[in-house]
């Protein structure tokens, strides 16, 4: 069984080597490349103001961070969800030096570079000379981007697993699966992000002994039916 982790943050600034700090982490849980529905989610206090440019990207308050966990509360938590895993970030130098820095100041060792796969490079290679934001590539694989007004982290890690798996080869990385809750994560309860509404409301139903989804069940057939001298008619006949 291959474990990998599919991570993003949001911080209050651009530098930690500037005193910036995490403002939010997300982690999506793959098993063999595809989504296991487990995740690791925290709000965190960053003890500081975020800029304000920050702030217009996550729309995360300091009012709001106030009473949420310090990222010394959950580091020891995080380094027992992450494991010995391989780690899928986009533009992995930003988000692995905030994590370092954070993990400096609790005294615990620092992540490795080579635990970490970073999507950026792997989508350089694949598009030369084009633009490899997350957004730039959720568009050229058709990945829903509605409601990333405002970025979260568990959001855009959610939507990095898809790009991810698109990048190493394509799957169906579009199909809900049944959500394998972590109890332990702290899951806030506000209009930012509703986790819960986020995985569950998709129709999902055995069919063959196959978890599949309705909605991508019914477009099948539907293109089936499109077909001309279909070999699927032939066979089913």
């Amino acid at each position: 069984m291959i474990r990998e982790i599919v991570l993003d943050t949001e911080t209050t600034g651009l530098s930690y080597e500037d005193g910036h700090r995490l403002v939010e982490i997300g982690i999506i849980e793959l098993e063999n490349h595809l989504p296991t529905g487990d995740y690791f989610h925290y709000y965190l206090n960053p003890e500081r103001n975020s800029d304000i440019r920050a702030k217009e990207i996550h729309g995360l308050s300091r009012e709001f961070l106030n009473d949420k966990p310090k990222f010394s509360d959950i580091a020891q938590e995080f380094i027992n969800y992450i494991s010995d895993s391989k780690i899928i970030i986009h533009n992995a130098s930003f988000d692995i030096g905030f994590i370092n820095a954070e993990l400096e100041r609790c005294n615990m060792k620092k992540l490795e570079q080579n635990a970490v796969i970073d999507t950026m490079l792997l989508a350089k290679k694949k598009f030369i000379g084009q633009s490899v934001s997350l957004d730039s590539l959720c568009r050229k694989y058709d990945i829903d981007l509605s409601g990333r007004e405002m970025h979260g982290a568990l959001k855009d890690a959610k939507l990095l697993s898809q790009v991810y798996l698109e990048l190493i080869g394509g799957r169906q990385s579009k199909l809900n699966f049944e959500i394998s809750v972590n109890k332990g994560n702290n899951i806030e309860d506000n209009n930012i992000f509703d986790i819960d509404e986020y995985y569950n409301n998709s129709s999902v139903k055995y069919i063959n002994n196959s978890l599949i989804n309705q909605d991508d069940y019914a477009l099948h057939l539907k293109c089936i039916e499109q077909i001309k001298n279909s070999i699927w008619k032939k066979i089913n006949s």
